[in-house]
């Protein structure tokens, strides 16, 4: 009999907070609380426009996973100042039976923090030694390694195009790893186009699977580079 490795099978809202409490009125937020949410082995995308809910959706996830919600492993209990979102205490998750417990919490916007956390309390220096694109890409390198459940808060925010590409192979190669699970929310549409990754749009709506090519951001992207000044002109003409 074979066991479902994914660490994570689905996430279900639990004890739903008031409809009117923040971050219960973001609509993808309120959409997982109510109708809970499966997530599929190899990489998931959320993908969508700032406060869509992505990042605090990932917050919920990572919390709910064990992992510090500032970014790290399930040691990392590292904290410097308090501003998650508590829908963590409302998430549930349905663990597959042969999952590991094993998982990594990226969180681009605190991790000078987690890295100073890991040369002070764990021993663990060089990153900061390193530029800031490098500390990400040799931090994630660390850390897929062997199979686990990782949340990823938009890794592109230190990488040039050429590192991200090779976080992409990075993906890629922990895709194919049996009990290997991500979920990445992003901006980059050279992520997204990670071939076999399922992607969800976040926005006014909700949550809805799509395609690369049915993207906004994607649809943005193109018609930017196609015309620059055009789009330039509405930004800074009064």
């Amino acid at each position: 009999m074979a066991f479902d490795r994914r660490p994570v099978r689905r996430v279900e809202g639990v004890d739903e907070p008031p409809d009117v409490t923040w971050p219960a009125t973001v609509p993808a937020v309120a959409q997982v609380l109510r109708d809970g949410l499966d997530l599929p082995a190899g990489v998931t995308f959320l993908v969508g426009e700032n406060g869509s809910g992505k990042s605090t959706l990932l917050e919920g996830l990572a919390g709910a996973f064990g992992l510090g919600v500032e970014g790290g492993e399930r040691q990392s209990l590292h904290q410097t100042y308090v501003s998650e979102s508590g829908l963590v205490d409302h998430l549930r998750l349905e663990r597959g039976a042969g999952g590991t417990r094993n998982g990594f919490f990226l969180r681009a916007e605190t991790m000078h923090g987690f890295f100073t956390y890991l040369a002070t309390e764990a021993g663990v220096s060089g990153y900061h030694e390193m530029s800031h694109g490098e500390s990400f890409l040799a931090a994630m390198q660390w850390y897929f390694r062997r199979p686990g459940f990782f949340c990823l808060d938009e890794p592109e925010a230190a990488l040039s195009f050429s590192s991200t590409l090779v976080l992409v192979a990075q993906l890629h190669e922990l895709a194919q790893t049996d009990g290997a699970q991500v979920v990445c929310a992003t901006h980059s549409p050279v992520l997204a186009a990670l071939p076999g990754a399922t992607i969800l749009e976040v926005g006014d709506w909700g949550l809805r699977e799509t395609t690369w090519d049915d993207l906004v951001l994607v649809a943005s992207w193109r018609s930017y580079l196609q015309d620059p000044q055009r789009y330039l002109r509405h930004v800074l003409e009064p």
